[in-house]
């Protein structure tokens, strides 16, 4: 009854922050170490929605936001920089720059191309040799419509002979893993990378499909029976019992994940063999020689108490990025990318069969 009633919440937190938390993976990916801000909050779905893709974004990758309010909740890294409209309230460009410059002389990154993108890198150089006398640097240019990869370029040139190769240029408008992917190999002088709407929005796959599915139950003598859902989909087919959910590393790198009903547990043999429920042709035969076996999960709550201590979002953080370095990169292929092997252990891949026939009135 408690699992029923937690069921649409959980489904929401994991199927969103999951879904986010991923493509922020796939952007920082793409990135190849240059730092990410996620800038999505005026795009998202909600205030609500903007919060939770603020913290999933920080979690897959990346390195700070511009939501204010999610720095504030989570004690997530803030950054950002000014807009076109501070720009336009003032004069002129370069009046509007000494300005912003004066509220903020130690973290100055002046957006350049609300007029003409030359001009506007040439004012934030003059404005850049000012703070300098004044001892503080200006942090760099942001350049958000246009060619970023030719426009990058000029500026990483005028920045250079001006004397600020520190100075770095930060791009944004409509980015994400692929158009990050082709700037890179147009040798784009981009530093960092402001994304908002396709990471908050995971604008190609805009949900994501996880479910909720009763395996087991208890009897009237404490007994867990396992269920089994029938459909006309394969897929749709949940897996029966108690489940462990394991990952197998070899020198540091993952090399599958297998379910295992937990009652086998701790495991014995020396050989096991993974097999994928919806392609019983695919499977992974392991070797527990020279392997090391990682629980993917813990408990949570047990008997209506709270018995996990949950680690604050730096570490989550940290353990997200290190199983993400984990995975071979043929595995993080943005483009048909090597399967990874994971799938049922081969007793647990029996005992579906033969509670899907049973429910069938079949015999294996």
């Amino acid at each position: 009854m408690q699992c029923q009633l937690l069921e649409t919440p959980l489904l929401n937190i994991f199927n969103f922050q999951t879904l986010i938390a991923t493509k922020a993976a796939r952007i920082k990916h793409a990135a190849k170490g240059d730092k990410v801000l996620e800038f999505g909050l005026r795009r998202a779905q909600g205030i609500d929605g903007a919060l939770a893709a603020s913290r999933a974004a920080y979690i897959g990758g990346c390195d700070a936001t511009s939501n204010v309010m999610a720095g504030k909740l989570f004690g997530i890294p803030v950054s950002g920089t000014h807009a076109h409209s501070w720009i336009m309230s003032f004069d002129s460009e370069l009046e509007a720059f000494r300005a912003y410059a004066a509220s903020f002389p130690d973290t100055c990154t002046f957006l350049v191309d609300t007029y003409d993108t030359e001009q506007g890198v040439r004012n934030a150089i003059t404005v850049g040799r000012e703070l300098r006398e004044k001892g503080f640097e200006m942090q760099g240019v942001r350049i958000d419509s246009g060619d970023l990869a030719y426009y990058s370029q000029l500026a990483r040139r005028l920045l250079d002979e001006a004397g600020f190769p520190q100075a770095v240029v930060v791009a944004s408008n409509d980015l994400d893993e692929q158009i990050i992917t082709s700037l890179k190999l147009q040798e784009a002088a981009i530093q960092v990378w402001g994304v908002g709407t396709k990471l908050v929005t995971a604008y190609d796959q805009p949900a994501l499909g996880a479910v909720y599915k009763l395996s087991a139950i208890r009897d009237m003598e404490g007994n867990w029976v396992p269920k089994v859902e029938q459909s006309q989909q394969s897929m749709k087919i949940n897996i029966p019992g108690v489940h462990a959910a394991l990952r197998f590393f070899q020198e540091g790198k993952a090399v599958a994940d297998m379910l295992i009903e937990e009652k086998n547990l701790p495991l014995q043999s020396d050989t096991y063999t993974i097999i994928d429920p919806l392609d019983p042709t695919r499977r992974k035969k392991l070797k527990r020689q020279g392997l090391e076996v990682v629980s993917l999960l813990v408990p949570v709550f047990e008997a209506g108490q709270m018995v996990y201590q949950r680690p604050d979002i730096h570490s989550i953080r940290a353990r997200t990025q290190q199983q993400l370095a984990a995975f071979d990169r043929s595995h993080k292929r943005l483009i048909n990318p090597h399967l990874y092997p994971l799938g049922l252990e081969r007793d647990l891949y029996q005992l579906r069969n033969q509670l899907v026939l049973r429910a069938k009135g079949e015999d294996l």
